[in-house]
């Protein structure tokens, strides 16, 4: 017997389990330089959002129940800005553990005000 081809679960009646994170990395982004965090959300709506390092105000991990039972975390990222905290979800819990004890570092050595 022959062995069935694999439906894309892209396309209508495709099996919605094997790509979800595939897809997730295909649109989600995120990117931390010496001056600022960077995040793309969006897969119709893009959304750029950019933190720079002297604006930030505080480093976050917040890990739900799921994110638990997988050793996920989000980190958010806490700014002055109008239009709310910068959240970078999906991560490896350790992978955001170490990411917010560097952002910390970084943005108290940051001269400029956080305000």
């Amino acid at each position: 017997m022959a062995a069935r081809p694999r439906r894309d679960p892209c396309r209508p009646g495709g099996a919605g389990r094997r790509r979800p994170p595939r897809l997730w990395f295909r649109h989600h982004r995120w990117e931390v330089t010496e001056q600022a965090v960077y995040t793309r959300t969006g897969w119709f709506f893009q959304e750029w959002r950019v933190a720079p390092l002297s604006r930030i105000q505080t480093v976050d991990t917040v890990r739900g129940p799921l994110e638990q039972r997988f050793g996920l975390a989000t980190l958010t990222v806490t700014t002055a800005s109008a239009k709310g905290a910068v959240k970078v979800e999906g991560l490896d819990a350790e992978t955001a553990a170490d990411l917010a004890a560097e952002l910390t570092v970084a943005t108290q050595a940051t001269p400029e005000d956080a305000t």
